[in-house]
């Protein structure tokens, strides 16, 4: 590990534009945010670009936080460390997320000028990637999967220890950029990604290496899985999560039960439908290791466990990354700094966003 190196020395504002939430948690536009100080574990980041997540609209529209800075996954430059940090220095690109429109930490968020961040979860990205694409991994995607595979499902293969015996694993939504992030992990790991999209899509995923695909809209998808698996699939990453994808993956999973993974939080009869079937509901910001101070069942204690995988597999995306081992997901690049990233998010919430991330470059 090398020792602290600060870098060329960078003149720093004392304030910054950034995305607020208003009253009743409607986002906008504020150019008078106060630059926040890295803590000793923190470095502080000049974003390049930001990646938008249904989350980001998510989080204000249901848990309105007056005050809060939106969004969660970013790029840039290290424009200063924490007294801590010892193996990143100032000048470094790197990409990672935060836990945007946060109750319990309202200056904390991606849609910023300036994002302070754990050093633990940023990635430095090699010099041929594009702040565009960066911006788009983020860690929203890769973060929630690997919590699904290593903790939820807690399985054994690895991209650093790929299965001898490969199994398949359903992923539904394999045409999301959470999907797709998914399905390569998945082949990395020696497993058999099989994808449930739409079946303009199908080619798409089979890209990122999925060994079948399915369409969500046959009124025989999830049979049609059952029979292809042989009744033996055992695990289900559900990356729309809403009733309908609950049904498919329930009824994809084997005779013997297995286990289901939502990102969304459904309700227990739907949960509940079959006893064989072990269900859980994950937060992606569980990775942060802080208290997520939410309500309505989307509240959570600090995650220790969760934290310290989430550290280790920054690490190991910074390695896949620098052996060009991960794909990117397609990319639509939205032009015009902060008006597009508000234009952006209405776009996703109005559902006119299919199989592309979109990302915005920052002034």
């Amino acid at each position: 590990m090398p020792s602290k190196v600060p870098g060329p020395a960078v003149d720093l504002p004392t304030t910054q534009t950034a995305i607020k939430q208003g009253p009743g948690g409607v986002l906008a536009v504020s150019s008078n945010v106060l630059v926040q100080t890295p803590e000793p574990d923190m470095v502080l980041v000049r974003t390049a670009a930001v990646g938008l997540n249904p989350t980001d609209y998510k989080m204000a529209s249901n848990f309105p936080a007056p005050g809060a800075t939106a969004g969660c996954d970013f790029a840039g430059t290290i424009v200063q460390l924490g007294d801590a940090v010892t193996d990143l220095r100032v000048g470094d690109r790197v990409c990672g997320v935060v836990h945007g429109s946060n109750p319990l930490s309202k200056n904390t968020g991606a849609f910023a000028q300036y994002v302070r961040v754990p050093a633990a979860m940023v990635i430095r990205i090699p010099s041929g990637v594009s702040w565009a694409q960066a911006a788009a991994l983020g860690a929203v995607g890769h973060g929630t999967v690997a919590q699904a595979l290593w903790s939820c499902f807690n399985l054994s293969a690895t991209p650093e220890e790929p299965a001898e015996d490969s199994f398949p694993v359903l992923v539904y939504g394999g045409s999301t950029s959470t999907g797709t992030m998914a399905i390569q992990l998945l082949r990395l790991s020696g497993l058999k990604p099989i994808a449930v999209c739409s079946a303009r899509n199908f080619a798409l995923a089979r890209s990122y290496g999925a060994v079948a695909a399915f369409d969500y809209t046959s009124p025989t998808c999830g049979s049609d899985i059952r029979n292809y698996t042989e009744n033996a699939l055992w695990y289900a990453l559900d990356c729309i999560s809403d009733d309908q994808s609950a049904a498919v993956c329930y009824a994809a999973l084997g005779r013997a039960g297995g286990r289901y993974v939502c990102l969304e939080l459904l309700a227990d009869e739907i949960l509940g439908q079959r006893r064989a079937v072990q269900a859980e509901f994950l937060m992606g910001y569980d990775m942060m290791g802080k208290q997520i101070g939410l309500s309505r069942g989307y509240e959570r204690d600090a995650n220790p466990e969760r934290h310290a995988l989430g550290r280790r597999w920054c690490r190991t995306m910074e390695q896949l990354l620098a052996e060009d081992k991960i794909k990117f997901h397609p990319i639509r690049v939205l032009e015009g700094g902060w008006d597009a990233v508000l234009a952006g998010l209405d776009d996703l919430k109005g559902g006119r966003v299919s199989a592309t991330k979109l990302v915005v470059p920052l002034p």
